[in-house]
């Protein structure tokens, strides 16, 4: 998934940013207000980790004015201001959780991955289709009680599907979600990591569960879709 970390303190940036794509996440960066105001406006990012203190325009300004403008990522505060009233004022302005600096890396990413699920209506961290298991929380996946090991790029892909099951989503849907702005690959990397996620997902089980919509995009199945709809590659 795609994530906005702004934050002005480097060393903290870089720790934060590094630690994020280990952990699969597509990570852009901004150092300001300004530049963070920009970014949102005319990208699409899953979760906003969001500093309240930057140069040019504070963190809680560019929260309302986000949600003004109805403006949907879930914002995480993250900041070194803890009493009750701040923690409040952060949740009323349109936060969706906060988290006070120092945190462990652990909880952050705990709270990361909950506001996605949030983001997808899904309260169980374990997605089901068919055979399938995607366990979001420990990044686990399984089909047919059979663990898969997957890449970070391609667990991404896999759970991002899953997220949007039974419905299409094209090339430029995932790409806008799986890679930064700064990946200098060419959107037909898509259509390698499909081919990776069948060859592990879908060759040696069934019904074929990674369906092409051709002109389209891609498709995960669900419950709801025929068994004999895909089941040619």
């Amino acid at each position: 998934m795609r994530l906005l970390l702004v934050e002005d303190h480097k060393p903290l940036q870089r720790s934060i940013r590094q630690s994020l794509e280990e952990e699969g996440f597509a990570v852009d960066i901004a150092d300001t207000g300004p530049e963070a105001d920009h970014k949102v406006r005319t990208a699409s990012y899953d979760v906003i980790l969001l500093d309240i203190m930057l140069p040019g325009i504070d963190g809680l300004t560019l929260l309302k004015a986000w949600r003004k403008d109805g403006i949907p990522a879930h914002v995480l505060l993250l900041t070194a201001r803890g009493e009750l009233e701040d923690r409040v004022k952060g949740l009323d302005t349109g936060a969706d959780d906060y988290l006070v600096k120092p945190f462990e890396l652990e909880e952050l990413f705990a709270r990361i991955r909950a506001l996605i699920r949030r983001g997808h209506s899904a309260k169980d961290p374990i997605l089901r289709i068919f055979d399938l298991e995607i366990n979001t929380a420990s990044r686990v996946v399984k089909r047919a009680e059979t663990v898969i090991h997957l890449t970070p790029r391609e667990y991404s892909l896999l759970e991002f599907l899953a997220f949007h099951r039974g419905k299409v989503v094209t090339r430029t849907m995932i790409w806008n979600h799986l890679y930064d702005e700064n990946d200098e690959n060419t959107s037909n990397v898509v259509d390698v990591y499909i081919r990776y996620l069948r060859t592990k997902v879908d060759r040696q089980f069934s019904p074929p569960l990674i369906l092409t919509r051709w002109g389209e995009g891609y498709m995960m199945r669900d419950q709801d879709t025929p068994i004999e709809i895909g089941k040619t590659p």
